[in-house]
């Protein structure tokens, strides 16, 4: 049960910033934001190319940066962020 609340609680603190406008979509703007360290945390669909996840998780794991794998795949994620196209990568942007 606390897995789920922890899920539910990651999904709220992605909504937020997403009504704020403090997120990076897409996969190249986040690995730009990643060099220059600009993020506070990672968000991957259930989908996302196995290429990208694993170049992500490595350079997250090099600056100590949490990376969230959501279990929405990318088409949802898409909606989710209110975009009419799909989604695999989300940083949430530094304050």
């Amino acid at each position: 049960m606390a897995k789920k609340k922890e899920i539910d609680e990651q999904i709220q603190l992605l909504k937020e910033k997403i009504k704020d406008d403090k997120i990076i979509i897409g996969a190249e703007n986040v690995f730009k934001s990643i060099k220059t360290n600009k993020l506070n945390k990672i968000f991957l669909s259930s989908n996302c190319p196995q290429k990208n996840k694993e170049d992500i998780l490595h350079y997250a794991k090099l600056i100590d940066l949490p990376v969230v794998e959501l279990k929405m795949d990318n088409e949802e994620l898409g909606v989710f962020c209110k975009k009419n196209f799909f989604v695999s990568v989300i940083g949430v942007i530094k304050e």
